[in-house]
């Protein structure tokens, strides 16, 4: 059985109730491959969640961009994994490169969030990724592998979880990866899995690739041995997100 190519849509914190509508309309509208071909999740801001998830067709599931490290109780302006979970949110994206740089959340941080999300019966998509300056220092696999161990040494199984590769100076930028440097990178973390983990976690989770995909280089980028989706920013707003769904065929039939 191969990993099922799995694509989520970051909206981030992007749109009005209106711009929303228009993107559901789309998504439903759109001719995507069924669900034994590609998963499909998109994670609009915790305002939208519940709207989103009621009016998009059933085959897209939703994800929040976010949830507290712990139990909920006096955490002003936080929101509990119980609340998602309550909420039939089974989703949620943890670590994100805006998250680590602009809120200083920490790989051990972070490794408790997906943890704890886990355990609240959430799946997980976990973000992890260099700055240009550590691409430039040779210390790309470095950084990811320290970044993926804080998530293994608290979580037992990887079943629920999704690693997102996310190089942070291609995010937003317009700068790719090129499939041949996203593919090094997702090699070296499968191995990284099986030297550390088990071959058995390393052969079947999936690893996703973000930053600056868009409906012109996904078949190429998802066309690599190593590369099972992606997590789409800007993109996943506008009607070639569905082009970018589409990608998940370039494995089908290889």
């Amino acid at each position: 059985m191969g990993r099922k190519f799995f694509v989520g849509g970051n909206w981030k914190c992007n749109g009005t109730a209106e711009d929303v509508k228009k993107i559901v309309a789309t998504l439903n509208a759109g001719q995507i491959p069924s669900t034994d071909v590609v998963e499909v999740v998109v994670s609009p801001p915790f305002v939208f969640l519940t709207s989103v998830k009621s009016e998009l067709r059933p085959e897209i599931q939703v994800a929040a961009q976010n949830c507290w490290v712990k139990k909920g109780g006096a955490f002003t302006g936080e929101v509990s994994a119980e609340m998602l979970a309550n909420l039939g949110i089974p989703w949620v994206i943890l670590g994100h490169s805006e998250r680590r740089a602009l809120l200083n959340e920490t790989n051990e941080f972070v490794g408790d969030k997906v943890a704890y999300a886990l355990s609240q019966g959430l799946k997980v998509i976990a973000c992890v990724g260099e700055t240009l300056e550590q691409r430039e220092a040779g210390t790309t696999m470095e950084v990811v592998a320290a970044q993926t161990k804080a998530i293994a040494d608290k979580i037992s199984s990887w079943d629920n979880v999704v690693l997102a590769y996310e190089p942070v100076w291609a995010i937003g930028t317009g700068k790719v990866a090129s499939p041949a440097q996203a593919q090094e990178v997702h090699a070296g973390l499968r191995k990284w899995f099986s030297d550390n983990v088990s071959a058995e976690v390393s052969a079947s989770t999936r690893i996703i690739y973000g930053g600056s995909v868009s409906g012109s280089n996904c078949k190429e980028l998802g066309g690599q041995t190593d590369v099972d989706g992606f997590l789409v920013g800007g993109a996943s707003l506008k009607p070639e997100f569905i082009d970018i769904i589409k990608a998940a065929e370039v494995k089908k039939s290889a």
